[in-house]
């Protein structure tokens, strides 16, 4: 009888299975000339397995795990998101082959033979083919709002690299709403990068920001989790912290005022300080929400795109050209990825209507607003997602073709609206990783092929990738 398919989350996207299993004990070696993989991956076979494996490079034998990366591996089924990130794992009686064509594939390779040591007692013979559905499989944090310390965000990279998420997207600047009865003065701001020009100098928040090191540091633990990650710079709305730096700018809110030139100017100025920190291709400038000037709005959008380009980034928005735009967005710059996250702010139909590729933020179904009356306060609803949603799905009727060309996939969020509230990172954590196995198994090779509280009982034998228990 052939063996199962097993227990990887997300699900493998094929599954030969061969008779009989190779032992955990029968594994001598991690061999490889990925050096810094399989050095990781002995240390990580040890801590998930128990067992002390040497490492190795030159040729191959019985009782070895071999990595191999072969640029010129392909695999039909998984056309270019193969090419991309996918991968091969081979079980034989003697041995444990992962090969693929990318340094990212050959990571999710081992991440998925983790997962099988972790919930077989031996290793099934069989070979797998894998690879993701769609290429944006993300999530996003409001720190704007409310700091996160820097190893809550490696702490993050981790669980997300384990399920084969790959772009965190980091909302680095915003602030709470105006009270009934309350000032503008009154409302919290924050802006979470330490500038180190002088002219910027006291725009970081005082409660809690990012330096270069932090930076760094995050960058770095991205990359060795198969993760890319998407900085956020949010404005024209959303800028209180930029009009408190530099009231001049401001129209009385937290709206810059863009019949300035200056205030594009500065927005401008802030990317051009961080845009040498960010190693990644994208770059986000907000754009959502604001109610004022549609004209100046569109040539700040066009401008923002524009300067992201010339810096080197390709730009990102959050989507609001049907409210901004009367509902046909002409002379808007089309050569931008929009977040599609309202409907009735501009829907995905609009968006490919226009010409633009966006990934599905949707409000009603993947945002999660602690301590609020509002967007899922207690977690999203895993079993719904499961069941019911996919990352062509939105409300309001405007779903998309499953694998539409210009849908690059999906991204939940955590907004931190509610800036009083005193919850705290731990808290955050709670309402956020009951979901991410749910999200990924959806993002990357859709149903999970299981019921869903099957499916949760292999997400709790899979582990969360932190090597916590």
């Amino acid at each position: 009888m052939a063996n199962p398919c097993p227990v990887v989350v997300p699900r493998l996207q094929q599954w030969d299975g061969g008779a009989g299993v190779l032992p955990r004990a029968a594994l001598a070696r991690v061999v490889s000339d990925e050096i810094g993989l399989r050095d990781r991956l002995v240390r990580e076979i040890g801590q998930v397995a128990g067992l002390t494996l040497a490492a190795a490079g030159g040729p191959a034998g019985a009782g070895d795990v071999v990595l191999t990366l072969d640029p010129a591996l392909t695999c039909e089924a998984g056309g270019a998101r193969f090419a991309e990130e996918g991968y091969l794992l081979a079980v034989t009686g003697e041995q444990v082959r992962i090969s693929a064509p990318t340094p990212t594939g050959l990571f999710y390779g081992t991440r998925s033979l983790l997962q099988i040591l972790r919930t077989t007692a031996g290793l099934p013979v069989g070979a797998a083919a894998d690879w993701p559905d769609y290429p944006v499989r993300g999530f996003m944090l409001d720190v704007g709002r409310r700091f996160f310390t820097p190893g809550f965000i490696r702490e993050q990279l981790a669980v997300m690299g384990w399920f084969k998420l790959n772009e965190l997207q980091l909302h680095l600047n915003d602030n709470g709403f105006l009270a009934p009865d309350g000032t503008w003065a009154e409302v919290q701001a924050g802006f979470r990068l330490v500038p180190e020009d002088p002219a910027l100098a006291g725009l970081a928040s005082a409660d809690g920001a990012y330096d270069r090191a932090d930076w760094d540091s995050f960058e770095e633990a991205a990359a060795a989790e198969g993760v890319t990650l998407v900085p956020e710079i949010d404005a024209p709305a959303h800028s209180l912290a930029f009009v408190r730096f530099r009231p001049s700018l401001g129209l009385g809110d937290d709206h810059l005022d863009l019949s300035k030139p200056e205030s594009t100017q500065f927005v401008k100025d802030v990317f051009t300080e961080f845009v040498p920190w960010f190693r990644g291709p994208h770059a986000h400038f907000g754009a959502d929400e604001y109610l004022a000037d549609e004209p100046r709005y569109r040539e700040f959008f066009n401008a923002m795109a524009a300067h992201l380009r010339a810096l080197g980034k390709r730009p990102r928005a959050w989507g609001s050209l049907t409210r901004m735009a009367g509902g046909v967005p002409e002379g808007y710059d089309r050569d931008v990825v929009i977040n599609c996250w309202a409907t009735v702010w501009y829907g995905p139909h609009e968006a490919a209507r226009d010409g633009y590729s966006f990934v599905n933020t949707s409000d009603s179904l993947l945002y999660i607003v602690p301590a609020a009356t509002y967007y899922h306060p207690d977690g999203l609803d895993g079993e719904y997602l499961y069941d019911h949603w996919a990352p062509h799905v939105f409300p309001d009727g405007q779903s998309v073709a499953p694998g539409d060309p210009r849908l690059l996939g999906a991204m939940s969020a955590v907004w931190n609206d509610i800036t009083a509230a005193p919850y705290t990172e731990d808290d955050v954590r709670d309402l956020v990783e009951p979901t991410f196995a749910v999200l990924a198994q959806k993002m990357w090779s859709g149903a999970g092929g299981l019921p869903y509280d099957a499916f949760m009982d292999a997400v709790r034998q899979a582990g969360r990738g932190d090597m916590r228990p």
